[in-house]
Parts: C-alpha cells; sequence; structure tokens
C-alpha cells in the first residue's frame, strides 16, 4: 500500500510518500510545498494544486494528515485548519480515503512517547525508513505521519484477523 503523509502549513506543507508491504516500510519520496503567495486565498490554491501534483505523481492509496491542535494563538489555528481543508480536498477529489492523526498519536507510534520534540520524530523516521544524510524536518513529519498510519492499519488488519479465528 503506498500511502502520502501530510504535514500542513500555510508557508510551507510537508509531505511524505512510503510504501509499505507486510510489516516493511520503502521510502519513496519526500519534500515540502513552499508556498509563495501572499494573498491567503491563493496560498490555499497553491497547496490544493501542490498535493494534487503529489496525486498524480506517486499515486497513494491512502493519505494521513496531521489535525489541528490548538495551541495559543486562534488565528494561526484556524489557517492550519483552512490549509489542512486545501490539502484533503485535493486528495479527495481523486477518492484517496484520508486518515487523520494527533500530533501525540503520531509521536507515540513513532518514538513511544506522546510528548516527543521534532528531532526524535526525525531520528526514528531515518531509523524506520533508512534513510541517510539530511532530511527536512517538515518531510521528516510528513513521513512519520505516513508511518503512524501504517502502524495503526496494520493493527487494525491484526485485530481484524484475530476476531475472525
Amino acid at each position: 500500500m503506498r500511502i502520502l503523509g501530510i504535514d500542513p502549513g500555510s508557508r510551507l506543507t510537508g509531505y511524505g510518500v512510503i510504501e509499505q508491504t507486510g510489516n516493511r516500510y520503502k521510502y519513496i519520496a519526500s519534500g515540502c510545498i513552499r508556498i509563495e503567495a501572499e494573498y491567503f486565498p491563493d496560498r490555499l490554491k497553491q497547496i490544493f494544486d501542490g498535493v494534487a501534483q503529489l496525486v498524480q505523481t506517486y499515486h497513494p492509496e491512502q493519505m494521513a494528515i496531521e489535525q489541528v491542535f490548538m495551541h495559543k494563538n486562534a488565528d494561526s489555528a484556524l489557517k492550519l485548519g483552512q490549509a489542512r481543508g486545501a490539502a484533503i480536498c485535493a486528495v479527495q477529489f481523486t477518492n484517496v480515503p484520508v486518515f487523520e492523526y494527533a500530533a501525540r498519536q503520531i509521536k507515540q507510534a513513532l518514538v513511544g512517547k506522546g510528548s516527543a520534540d521534532k528531532l526524535q520524530v526525525q531520528h526514528m523516521v531515518k531509523i524506520l525508513l533508512n534513510i541517510q544524510g539530511e532530511l527536512q524536518i517538515d518531510a521528516s513529519d510528513a513521513l512519520g505521519i505516513s508511518l503512524c498510519h501504517a502502524h495503526y492499519q496494520q493493527t487494525a488488519v491484526r485485530l481484524q484477523q484475530g476476531v475472525k479465528t
């Protein structure tokens, strides 16, 4: 199964594509969609177009995206939510199913600790996908989201198989 992970942002949207075969993961691609527009609706269009291009290029079977979490700045959370919406719509346009995960879930699945920092997540992503060299933090977050989804899907399959036997 090919999974597209998205770490949404209104200025920088990270993406990561992995392929899962059983309990093995293969790195396909990662990077960032850099949003150049100043006018916010134009930024949303760039996110939509960028994610749509990723779908055309990598043909994911599923997409995983980080949920919005409210910290202190409501305006930032609203913009992040709209960026997520643009990414989700780009994928839903092609009928690829979308799955959402909280930041704590992602960190727990990768590092074993929901309060892990970005560098710990990046380190585990590099180990799990055997990536050598540099990896942009937004790209590693997106790959982490993909891996989290793969873990959750594997668990769901195991539970389903256990129920059937």
